[in-house]
């Protein structure tokens, strides 16, 4: 997987708040190919349902452990990793995607009035409003909220009770129109409920603010009654579908979880696809590279062609210090998956790797192809900027370097870069217009960072 590739372009604040603030800090998008295909593979039936373009909608997955999903203002929904680690089916992700893409297509996040009153609480709901916690730290089972805020607090869940229950009743329509059972959906909740009585929240406090939030007891009576008399609800899960979420989610947890608990979960008795995928994450961050190498050579034997068997099967062999051998199997991923730009910048980055400038042409041509399709990925223009460099063409190598230091929130290095690009660059050419914008950009942060301190 996945490296994490792009710092957080999300906020710490729930999305139902519609700020656009700084960044979280200390969380990461986390960026792959296999997961992004099947997330928007499970999207897509629900976005063309909501009325939006399959296009303009992204699904980002965002390293979090808390059991959380959202949305921050325009197109895209938010899901944690922790959401993914709970849940056992792709229908219960779906309920969870369709929900999200009521309060997208309902301009919550835009339209929260109710979240003006709130400036200054920091609210991580547990997934779909179950529950909220204010209190700095977002810790969910907190339960502490500051002097002083606990009027505006009011006003901002007395808001969002309604905007939650309209995502659920248009979360029910995508399901219901896409053709998937809601069954997913209420066993999500129900395993929310759980995890509130974990928690220790209780639904006959009433003098406690968790009383004017959306309790999932009710919910999942009103929305369990919903779907049973749709059409949709006996409709079996998609077999394909979920082979493709087991295989998912086993290579996360291969990737988040600590080994230990990784190896204890997937023994070595087990030799089913998930198990060798979890495996291989795990000994690969051990660094027990040959360990890995074994495991990805168990999963090409199952499947040659598989283009992330392959991805896999090369990240290792870069990881070795074999760059040359990586060159096939990214080669052959990149080909199978019509050069899906974040295995083309792997694969861009091992041809680097290999410090034979007779590569340096075919990773030019593959890494303009991944940022042309794929423009928010640092990691890519870091490698572009490289060859750049290497050809002695400096100033779009300062150009790629400002596009890299802009999607890392590195203003001032940013503003810099860009400038020194401008210089080098034919005046009114598209590259001389780019560094204009991006210098333009890192002015704006940078100015706005200075008014807030």
């Amino acid at each position: 997987m996945p490296k994490l590739r792009i710092p957080a372009f999300i906020l710490m604040f729930l999305a139902l708040l519609g700020w656009s603030a700084a960044p979280a800090a200390a969380q990461s998008i986390l960026r792959d190919a296999e997961t992004e295909a099947l997330l928007h593979d499970m999207a897509t039936p629900l976005i063309k349902a909501a009325g939006l373009d399959p296009a303009n909608v992204d699904i980002v997955l965002v390293n979090d452990s808390s059991v959380n999903a959202f949305v921050a203002g325009g197109q895209a929904v938010y899901i944690n990793s922790g959401l993914i680690n709970e849940a056992d089916t792709a229908g219960e992700v779906q309920g969870v995607i369709a929900h999200e893409l009521g309060h997208v297509a309902g301009g919550h996040a835009v339209l929260n009035r109710g979240g003006k009153a709130a400036t200054g609480i920091s609210l991580l709901s547990l997934l779909l409003g179950a529950a909220a916690a204010a209190a700095g730290g977002g810790e969910a089972a907190a339960g502490v909220v500051l002097a002083g805020q606990q009027a505006a607090l009011g006003k901002f869940l007395a808001y969002t009770r309604s905007q939650e229950a309209s995502a659920d009743a248009a979360g029910a329509k995508y399901l219901s129109k896409a053709g998937i059972s809601g069954r997913g959906s209420v066993e999500f909740f129900q395993k929310l409920q759980n995890l509130e009585y974990r928690y220790g929240y209780s639904q006959r406090d009433q003098d406690s603010f968790y009383s004017t939030h959306p309790l999932t007891g009710d919910r999942i009576a009103t929305l369990q009654d919903t779907y049973e008399h749709d059409p949709a609800w006996n409709t079996p899960d998609d077999p394909k579908l979920q082979k493709r979420f087991v295989r998912m989610k086993a290579k996360l947890y291969g990737y988040l979880a600590e080994p230990r608990n990784v190896f204890r979960k997937y023994p070595l008795t087990d030799n089913s696809v998930p198990a060798h995928y979890a495996r291989a994450y795990a000994y690969n961050r051990e660094s027990k590279l040959d360990d890995a190498r074994a495991e990805t050579d168990a999963l090409i034997k199952i499947d040659p062609d598989d283009p992330y068997f392959l991805e896999l099967q090369g990240q290792i062999l870069l990881e070795s210090g074999k760059p040359s051998e990586a060159l096939v199997p990214l080669r052959r991923a990149t080909q199978l998956t019509g050069n899906q730009p974040l295995i083309a910048t792997l694969f861009g980055h091992a041809l680097m790797a290999t410090e034979n400038p007779a590569n340096y042409k075919e990773a030019e041509r593959v890494l303009r192809a991944a940022v042309a399709r794929d423009r928010e990925n640092p990691f890519a223009w870091y490698q572009l900027g490289t060859i750049y460099a290497a050809n002695g063409d400096m100033p779009r190598a300062r150009l790629a370097s400002a596009e890299q230091q802009v999607l890392s929130l590195h203003m001032s290095e940013a503003l810099i870069s860009a400038q020194a690009a401008e210089a080098g660059l034919a005046t009114g050419s598209p590259d001389w217009l780019r560094a204009q914008d991006i210098e333009m950009q890192a002015r704006a942060a940078l100015e706005r960072e200075r008014k807030r301190r």
